[in-house]
Parts: C-alpha cells; sequence; structure tokens
C-alpha cells in the first residue's frame, strides 16, 4: 500500500514562522517502523501544505488537541475521495469517540505494538476501529527516516532514548500516556547518531533528544554519555534539575557535547510548583543549579507557565524579569492547559472550571481553556502575551546573549543565540503568539464530571471490545 504519514499543524503565532526548527520525531519514527513492503512519505504541514488527493490508500494524522479541528477536515476531505484514514496520538488517545466520528481508525497510547498488524487489516479489508497501543520494549527500534524529511527544518536529526518519565506532574499526560520509564540499548542510540549524515555543518553536527527526562535513569545515562565522547556532537535534550546534583553526570554532559537543557522550571513560586505536584522543584536551589550548568557551558532553557492558582496578571507580568535574574537563557513561556488524562483536567471539570464553550484552539498552550482562581480568562491571557513581549524585548535578550557570552560552550552560545533570535524578531515584528477566536469551530462534548476519569491503563475490556467491532469497507457507514 501507499501509506502517508502526515504531522498536523495549525500557526501558532499571528504570521507563523520565519525558521523551523525542529521536526516532531513522531512521522519518520512511524515511517521506519513500517514494513518494507509498503511505500511510505512523511508530510510535515509545518513547513509544506498537505495534498488532499487519491495518491495514498492509507492516511495516517498524527496530531495534538490544539491541532484537531484542522485534523478533522483533512480527514472528512480524504474519506470523501475513499481514502482510508488512520489517526493516532494524545488527543485521539483520550477523545476516541469524537476522532472515529472523522477518521475510519484510531490507534490509541504506543503505535509500536499494534501498527504492523493494523496495516495488515487495511490491506485485507477487515480492520478494527480501534487499536489499543501498549507499552513495549524499546530495543530494535530502527533509525528514524530522516531521508523522508522536508529540507527546511535546521536541526533534522531528532530522536528518542528514552520513554516515560518518573515524576507525576498533575497537568502533564507522559506518566498515563507512557507509563513507566524505559530506556533503548546503548548501541542502538549511538548508531542513529553516529551514522546518518546531513549537509549542512550544524545539522550533522546537533542531534536533539525528543525525550521527556533522557537523564532520570543515571547509570544508563552515565553508559550512553561515554559512548557519546568521541562521536563529536553536539546534543541538547529535556531534564529535570536534580541532574545538577551529580556531578559525575554533569561532568559527562559536558565532555559528551550537551549544549543545552530544557527545565521544566514552570514556576518560580513553591506554592504553584505544590499545586500541581511538581514537587521535585526547589525555587530556592534555581540559582545554584543553572549556574552548575553554565559552569560546563550548557545552555539553560526553561519552560514557564502562567494560570497557576496564586497568580494575578501582575505576578505573571514581573516572571520575565526574574527568570533573567535566576540565568535562564532561552525562556520558553505557555498558558496552564487542561488536557484530558490529567489529574488537572478531572480537578477543574469536577469543579466546573472548564470552559465548555471553548474549542480545540484554546488547546494549543498559549490558549485559556478553564477559568483562572484570581482573573478573568482574557485577564489571564493579556497578562501572558504582555509577560511574552516583555521577556523577548530587545533588553532582555541582549541581557541574556551578553551573559551567554561570558558563560556559555561555542555550541551552547549557538543554541541560544539562535533561540533567542528566533522569538526576538518575532516580538519586534509583533509576531506575538496567536489568540483563538472565542467562537470556535466545533464544540467540545466534555464528559460527565460523575464520571471515573479516564486513563488509559483502566479502559474496560467490553468498552474496547464494542468499539473494536469490525467494519468491512463495503459495510453502510463503515470503511470507505
Amino acid at each position: 500500500m501507499k501509506v502517508r504519514i502526515v504531522v498536523d499543524y495549525v500557526p501558532r503565532y499571528r504570521h507563523g514562522h520565519q525558521w523551523h526548527f525542529v521536526p516532531p520525531v513522531t512521522g519518520i519514527h512511524l515511517a521506519a517502523i513500517t514494513p518494507s513492503e509498503h511505500e511510505v512519505e512523511v508530510i510535515h504541514e509545518q513547513v509544506r501544505p498537505v495534498p488532499v488527493d487519491t495518491t495514498p490508500d492509507v492516511v495516517a494524522l498524527s496530531f495534538f488537541s490544539g491541532f484537531a479541528r484542522r485534523a478533522y477536515q483533512l480527514a472528512d476531505r480524504y474519506r470523501a475521495l475513499g481514502v482510508r484514514v488512520v489517526a493516532g496520538g494524545p488527543h485521539v488517545s483520550y477523545w476516541t469517540e469524537e476522532a472515529l466520528e472523522h477518521v475510519d481508525v484510531v490507534v490509541t497510547g504506543e503505535a509500536e505494538s499494534v501498527w504492523p498488524e493494523l496495516l495488515r487489516d487495511l490491506e485485507r479489508g477487515t480492520p478494527r476501529r480501534v487499536y489499543r497501543g501498549e507499552p513495549a520494549s524499546l530495543a530494535g527500534l530502527p533509525t528514524p527516516r530522516y531521508d523522508l524529511l522536508e529540507d527546511r527544518f535546521l536541526v533534522p536529526r531528532v530522536l528518542q532514548a528514552t520513554r516515560g518519565c518518573p515524576f507525576t506532574c498533575s497537568f502533564c499526560t507522559v506518566p498515563d500516556l507512557n507509563p513507566g520509564f524505559r530506556v533503548r540499548p546503548v548501541d542502538d542510540v549511538v548508531r542513529d547518531i553516529a551514522t546518518t549524515r546531513f549537509p549542512r555543518f550544524w545539522q550533522d553536527k546537533v542531534a536533539w533528544f525528543w525525550d521527556d527526562n533522557l537523564l532520570v535513569q543515571r547509570r544508563w545515562a552515565k553508559e550512553l554519555l561515554r559512548a557519546m565522547v568521541g562521536l563529536d556532537r553536539w546534543w541538547l535534550t529535556q531534564a529535570s534539575i536534580d541532574i545538577v546534583k551529580d556531578r559525575e553526570l554533569l561532568d559527562l554532559m559536558e565532555r559528551s557535547g550537551c549544549i543545552g537543557i530544557f527545565l521544566g522550571i514552570e514556576s518560580l513560586d513553591e506554592a504553584d510548583l505544590r499545586s500541581v505536584d511538581k514537587r521535585q522543584n526547589r525555587v530556592r536551589e534555581y540559582r545554584d543549579a543553572i549556574e552548575r550548568l553554565h559552569d560546563r557551558g550548557i545552555c539553560v532553557m526553561a519552560g514557564f507557565i502562567s494560570g497557576f492558582d496564586d497568580q494575578t496578571p501582575e505576578t505573571i507580568v514581573a516572571t520575565a524579569d526574574r527568570l533573567n535574574a535566576v540565568g535562564v537563557d532561552v525562556p520558553f513561556l505557555s498558558v496552564l492547559t487542561p488536557f484530558r488524562g490529567t489529574p488537572l483536567y478531572d480537578e477543574y471539570l469536577r469543579d466546573g472550571r472548564i470552559l465548555t464553550e471553548r474549542d480545540w484552539g484554546h488547546y494549543t498552550g498559549y490558549g485559556v481553556a478553564f477559568r483562572p482562581a484570581k482573573m478573568r480568562p482574557d485577564e489571564l491571557l493579556t497578562a501572558h502575551r504582555r509577560l511574552w513581549n516583555r521577556a523577548f524585548s530587545p533588553a532582555l535578550v541582549m541581557d541574556r546573549l551578553v551573559r551567554g557570552a561570558r558563560q556559555l560552550s561555542r555550541g551552547g552560545m549557538m543554541l541560544s543565540a539562535a533561540m533567542n533570535g528566533f522569538y526576538g524578531l518575532k516580538q519586534l515584528l509583533g509576531n506575538e503568539p496567536a489568540s483563538p477566536p472565542i467562537d470556535g469551530e466545533g464544540r467540545i462534548v466534555h464528559p460527565d464530571p460523575r464520571e471515573a476519569p479516564l486513563r488509559l491503563s483502566q479502559i474496560g475490556v467490553r468498552r474496547a471490545e464494542k468499539m473494536n467491532a469490525t467494519v468491512h469497507a463495503a459495510s453502510a457507514g463503515g470503511l470507505r
């Protein structure tokens, strides 16, 4: 069969992007695990339009909640042409019934365990409606299909070496979507980094780990970093802030070429962190932790969330100067978003705080989908935009770059300059995060607050069997 994998995208800034840093690993990973008898292509809507035609036999859509309406539009158009459509990813894993109104087949959870079976069933014309992917070993996974990437991404070598996270922050779906913590064999990871080649210097030099918490299993992490020491690569990833307590790990990070670490700092106030069960962070330790990473020349990227219950518009805007004061090199600024599958969603739904009239466009990380405690939804949105514009103002960007020139390695400084330039130019051009319309294209059918919270690991067998009734291509209302 001809399989077209589409990674959906909706611009999250008023005027889109001037550059495209990095692709998601999803599409090229799914292409890599597609059996060789099938012809496969990958399209990232972020960098090129998606053709809607009858060329593919199967279209596989991957998207998260903020892009759901766009994905459903594409699915409807493909199905009108008789092309079969499969959807997977976090959104459809938790909103399966909604997705089945637009697609033929839904894959929940992790795809590796069911993708070959699903393709076989499609070939035979006997697919089920729902395939439940189960967590599996990461041993033996193939190298992502970098050859299928568009050439517009600045850093094409993305890969995943681990899956899952041991922490249980209440706003995060990872503990349920990717339960446990699993690692790939070190030799497999090194193969992906060492044997792939790209045309431009920085593309060949940089490896971007698409992991939630790469370094959490210390013995394995140190083995990996030792194996990377001689590869002459620069690398970056996401990790928890407690890595700074392990001097040997920090030394290996520096020796192996680490240029950047993303830390989920989220807030500079302890009460905010306690409210979302992010107890592994200690605000009083932030400055020292960042200094230890700077001592190794590592650029510190950090996520901050607006909308915690203790926050006011004034405290949100003040974060811009506070994050510079603790030494953050590149801030990532989002709005608290209650995704289904998280304790946060369950709490807000139960307390009547979900804005049920707002559609998926408010679930991009830059919209407001709930009622804040100490301000109106529009006040939270305004405060976030003021924070964003202040944080990427010429003065604060220049402050970070001047400091980085003294503290960061060559690779770390290049990373900081590129990302501050990326966001700083947006700020100068008035290209701030886009605000979705209040009246969306559809309406979300939220569950009854009295129902038990949805968790992938707790979906009943009876429900799965009901949804998995085989639908033949010729059946009325079935697959087209």
